[in-house]
């Protein structure tokens, strides 16, 4: 098995969730994964859409910043201090580990043109 496990989200980050919902959903008919069932998405700061084997998920961030906040790729990997080692002593440089939920960590760098990409367990 290689370092990653798979492509396994491209996160897009957003301004009007709602509006994001109706196109996604509504004219591209791709389903909500989670949080699924809701009328109303607009506080929603995490939403994913099913696409097959690669989530697409709509990330809230208000106030757009130009150039900081574009699409960015999201790895599976099957222990991120391990890969997390790896790629470091290969030059890849990441942000430390963090948790931004119980069961998620996640590292977040650059791939040499500055496309953002992050590692996820």
């Amino acid at each position: 098995m290689g370092l990653t496990q798979g492509l396994t989200k491209t996160i897009l980050y957003v301004q009007d969730m709602n509006q994001q919902i109706d196109f996604y959903c509504n004219k591209l008919e791709l389903t909500v994964k989670s949080p699924a069932g809701l009328k109303n998405y607009s506080d929603q700061v995490w939403v994913e859409l099913g696409t097959g084997e690669c989530t697409l998920v709509l990330h809230y961030n208000g106030e757009k910043q130009f150039g900081e906040d574009r699409t960015k790729l999201a790895f599976s990997v099957h222990d991120i201090e391990t890969a997390y080692k790896t790629l470091t002593e290969r030059g890849v440089e990441l942000s430390e580990i963090r948790s931004p939920s119980p069961d998620l960590k996640v590292a977040s760098g650059f791939d040499p043109e500055g496309n953002p990409f992050a590692i996820h367990q």
